[in-house]
């Protein structure tokens, strides 16, 4: 096999690999991987603001916002106004949205993490740079992307989200 093939290769082995763990994340609690790390952030910051949410797992405020729409209607999370400031409006997890949390596995990309942190650092650095420039090469550097190991769209209004 060529080197161009064997990229190719691994590069299905990773999607695959992604997706596999996303359908069994769907069929096991209901949720998708991004809707896990929403409702992570939820339950680590009780009141947090939709702008700190997206900030924080590197969307835009207007993805998040459909992912919690979805949330919201499915009785996981609460939007609350605060009432100092009229602008401000706090999400919160139901006690629906706490015990799915409770029984939700770790996302793929903390069972990654765990792996890759224990790499040496120049290890690390050689494999950002590796994917960076892949990214490049598929003309991927500038898409909406967080740090979530998940395959599809994230707002697709005919996915489960």
């Amino acid at each position: 096999m060529q080197k161009d093939e064997e990229l190719l290769v691994a590069l299905r082995k990773v999607i695959r690999a992604i997706d596999m763990r996303s359908k069994e994340l769907s069929r096991d609690v209901g949720l998708t991987g991004p809707q896990l790390i929403v409702l992570q952030q939820v339950g680590k910051h009780p009141g947090i603001m939709v702008k700190q949410i997206a900030e924080s797992i590197t969307l835009s405020p207007a993805t998040v916002t459909s992912i919690l729409d979805r949330m919201e209607s499915r009785g996981h999370v609460n939007r609350v106004r605060s009432t100092k400031d009229k602008r401000k409006v706090g999400v919160f997890l139901t006690d629906a949205g706490q015990l799915l949390l409770d029984k939700a596995p770790l996302p793929l990309q903390e069972h990654f993490l765990n792996r890759f942190n224990s790499l040496e650092e120049w290890e690390q650095s050689q494999m950002v740079a590796t994917m960076q420039r892949i990214a490049t090469m598929m003309d991927a550097q500038k898409l909406d992307a967080a740090p979530v190991l998940e395959v599809g769209s994230l707002v697709s209004s005919t996915a489960e989200h």
